[in-house]
């Protein structure tokens, strides 16, 4: 029997690394994420994500900001951190993918449609379900 997950289109073919603005008190350590105190955020390779979510194009300014967010969305739904970091998560989305050239108006409108709807992306109860065949 295997036992698998729907819903993801990408996946990590090496290991991607960042500073983030998110210090939690001790280090975070799952099979794809690690999160140590000092901010310092790995996905590691073979992390798979959905892209740029709801009625959204998924383009090359938009990519790594998508892959972060997922990954600290994963970490809030699975209660590594707590759901006050929601807010400061959805602005790390922001400025990545301005950082990564999205045009400001479109940033700020990614920005306003989480900040908005993906509430529900964070909420532990919103964990994607497992899946098995023979």
């Amino acid at each position: 029997m295997i036992k698998f997950k729907k819903k993801y289109k990408y996946q990590l073919v090496e290991d991607y690394e960042c500073e983030i603005s998110i210090h939690p008190d001790n280090d975070i350590v799952t099979d794809y994420i690690t999160l140590s105190n000092n901010g310092f955020l790995t996905i590691k390779k073979g992390y798979a994500w959905d892209g740029p979510s709801g009625p959204a194009i998924d383009t090359r300014t938009f990519m790594r900001g998508s892959l972060v967010h997922d990954a600290l969305y994963q970490l809030l739904r699975g209660k590594y951190l707590h759901g006050c970091y929601r807010q400061v998560v959805d602005q790390i989305l922001h400025k990545i993918c301005r950082e990564d050239g999205m045009c400001r108006l479109r940033a700020w409108y990614v920005y306003k449609a989480v900040e908005k709807g993906a509430g529900f992306a964070a909420d532990p109860k919103h964990a994607k379900p497992i899946l098995t065949a023979p």
